[in-house]
């Protein structure tokens, strides 16, 4: 699983159907503190849980991206499986949902 932070939408009026109704968003990796590193790498991602721009969110790829209800038996290869509210590492905490 990976943190990242939704940057953008992708729209695809041409697809594979079973790829129909799916929402697909661009997710860049970030650090805990909601922020970019470096360049943070890029994927397009199946949005299973409502996120939406500018949200930090945790997302998986590979096969786990096809374990969700939504992505199951479709060929995804990232996922997005959490809206992130709070990280908090040692005590402290680092990022917060406004």
């Amino acid at each position: 699983m990976v943190l990242g932070k939704v940057i953008g939408t992708l729209v695809a009026s041409r697809k594979e159907p079973t790829l129909d109704g799916l929402k697909l968003l661009v997710v860049r990796a970030c650090d805990v503190d909601g922020a970019f590193s470096g360049t943070g790498a890029i994927a397009v991602a199946v949005d299973a849980v409502g996120a939406g721009i500018g949200e930090v969110v945790l997302y998986c790829a590979g096969s786990s991206a096809r374990q969700t209800q939504v992505t199951q038996n479709r060929p995804v290869d990232a996922t997005i499986m959490a809206i992130v509210d709070q990280v908090e590492i040692d005590g402290e905490r680092r990022y917060n949902k406004d």
